[in-house]
């Protein structure tokens, strides 16, 4: 019995030693470890987006719920578009007939209405002819034998002088049918088709803008109007969490201020995972103090100034969400 206590109590021995010189190493490596890096901790922030359409209507779709994960480019709302496709209706068919117009002027008169003009003029002529014989006539007779009376003599020359002006009326407007449009009048009515084209441009960006459509990837955290509500320019319909840039929040003591800069390595470790890092880098240091007097007077109330850093990191899986607690670890 006495050899067997003596070995046991070796063997205790030898337990204690050996489990007290891993527990040094242990320690030693932990010391190691923490001389080779910065512990902070911190909560996950990302960049959101509030998304609102550019005009004012009635919501007529909703095509996204909140936690959903969209793309970019992806439609996530429609408005009501009925009264802008039938104002682009009236639009188009306004812009056919200037069309029309424009096409009429650039073929010039026809053939049939010089034709008309020209024997308009005929008939001016021949009726002005007449009337200046008649004229003449009276105003012989009234100089020779006084055989008309004044009346009709001012009637004869009245109806000559209306036959001469309706001669030379006829006479502009068949010069005008050959001639055909000035290139004013044509320019007049191009600028116009023209003007037409773009307002239809116009109302089709805008039919276009009916449809919100996500600026980037992300996920959608709020959904704040619903089917049936008017939307506008001041009203947010969704807000968007962006996955492209996500950074952790900590706060650093002034004693390690100097241990850290921007560019630095990091990594980035939550709850749910905490065998697989996120691999990240110092963004951000904060220039001023926080959580602190802003009037620091002595050697120990300086030692407790509190400074925010960022940490950015890519997150491709997605395992960040806004507010989780973070652990970060700086490499220095």
């Amino acid at each position: 019995m006495g050899n067997s206590r003596r070995i046991f109590i070796v063997a205790a021995l030898l337990v204690l030693i050996v489990g007290g010189f891993f527990y040094y190493q242990q320690k030693e490596r932990a010391a190691a470890q923490s001389a080779r890096e910065l512990k902070l901790s911190g909560n996950v922030d990302v960049r959101e987006v509030s998304l609102a359409f550019r005009g004012s209507d009635r919501l007529g779709e909703l095509l996204v719920a909140e936690g959903d994960s969209v793309k970019k480019g992806q439609v996530l709302a429609r408005l009501e578009t009925k009264e802008l496709r039938l104002t682009m209706a009236k639009t188009r068919a306004e812009i056919q007939a200037q069309e029309s117009a424009v096409e009429l002027l650039h073929n010039g008169t026809r053939p049939e209405e010089i034709h008309r003009a020209e024997e308009a003029l005929n008939a001016a002529r021949a009726k002005s002819e007449f009337a200046e014989g008649v004229m003449v006539r009276r105003q012989q007779i009234y100089d020779e034998v006084e055989g008309v009376s004044v009346q009709e003599l001012d009637n004869a020359i009245s109806q000559a002088a209306a036959a001469a002006a309706e001669t030379a009326a006829a006479e502009q407007a068949y010069a005008e049918a050959v001639a055909g449009p000035r290139v004013e009048e044509i320019a007049q009515a191009e600028a116009k088709l023209e003007s037409l084209r773009q307002e239809l441009a116009r109302q089709e960006y805008l039919l276009k803008e009916t449809e919100l459509i996500a600026p980037s990837d992300g996920v959608i955290r709020s959904r704040l109007l619903e089917v049936g509500d008017m939307a506008s320019p001041q009203l947010a319909v969704f807000k968007l969490s962006l996955n492209d840039k996500k950074w952790v929040r900590a706060y650093i003591r002034e004693t390690d201020l100097g241990k850290v800069h921007e560019g630095q390595k990091a990594t980035v470790t939550i709850d749910s995972f905490p065998k697989d890092p996120i691999e990240g880098q110092v963004g951000y240091i904060s220039g001023t103090a926080e959580f602190t007097p802003k009037t620091v007077q002595t050697d120990e109330l300086r030692t407790s100034l509190l400074y925010e850093i960022r940490v950015y990191v890519n997150d491709p899986d997605n395992r960040l969400r806004l507010g989780m607690p973070a652990t970060v670890r700086v490499e220095l």
